[in-house]
């Protein structure tokens, strides 16, 4: 079933549930289609007349920064021990040189990092408890994480309920290409970013070969 047509099928108030939880636990640290759901509960309020897409913003942004601070605290008590599990679990996506390469991010940008990082799908779901096992100062955090978190969420919801609804005249199926879009821009992103994140830097090669000597 469609991802449309199986919100349409429950009540309002589930699919701001849906939305609030879904994105609070990809910013856990765990990977769960958040960008999908947002996208299509934005779509999906240009049809139900029932569903609010200031709330569906709300309620995104309200997970997105509840999610992110979980994740913080996850990532202070536990974070090395965590990314180690990861990495024997998930060797190609949370492997010992994606997590040093998001730290080397993090050390270099700090608030920034969690800002923007909110709209990369890969550091979405690191950025909480990156920015724990990193001791990142919890008030500078949080600003940029509320921030981040708005702006994505809120900015994602406005943007395709009011681009949604000036291409309603010409395109019936908008829901259906908005989707496709959404997905294939999301992945292109998660993959460019796994990529550059599974780099090996100089300062990492020199260092082993130390080792090795």
């Amino acid at each position: 079933m469609h991802i449309n047509q199986w919100l349409e099928s429950i009540p309002p108030i589930a699919v701001y549930l849906i939305v609030g939880g879904v994105i609070m636990v990809e910013s856990l640290g765990i990977p769960l289609p958040g960008e999908v759901v947002l996208v299509s509960a934005a779509l999906l309020t240009l049809t139900h007349p029932s569903l609010s897409a200031l709330w569906v913003g709300v309620v995104a942004s309200a997970g997105a920064i509840v999610g992110d601070s979980i994740g913080y605290l996850i990532g202070k008590t536990g974070g090395q021990r965590l990314f180690a599990w990861a990495g024997r679990k998930f060797p190609k996506h949370f492997g010992p040189t994606h997590i040093a390469n998001a730290e080397r991010i993090f050390n270099k940008r700090g608030m920034w990092a969690v800002f923007f990082g909110r709209f990369i799908a890969f550091l979405r779901i690191l950025a909480g408890p990156l920015a724990g096992s990193l001791r990142m100062h919890y008030p500078k955090f949080l600003i940029a994480n509320a921030l981040g978190g708005i702006a994505w969420a809120g900015g994602t919801t406005a943007l395709i309920y009011y681009v949604g609804e000036a291409a309603e005249k010409w395109l019936g199926d908008f829901s259906k290409y908005g989707l496709v879009a959404a997905v294939v821009i999301g992945a292109v992103a998660f993959v460019v970013m796994k990529k550059r994140l599974g780099r090996k830097h100089p300062e990492e090669v020199e260092t082993k070969e130390e080792t090795a000597a």
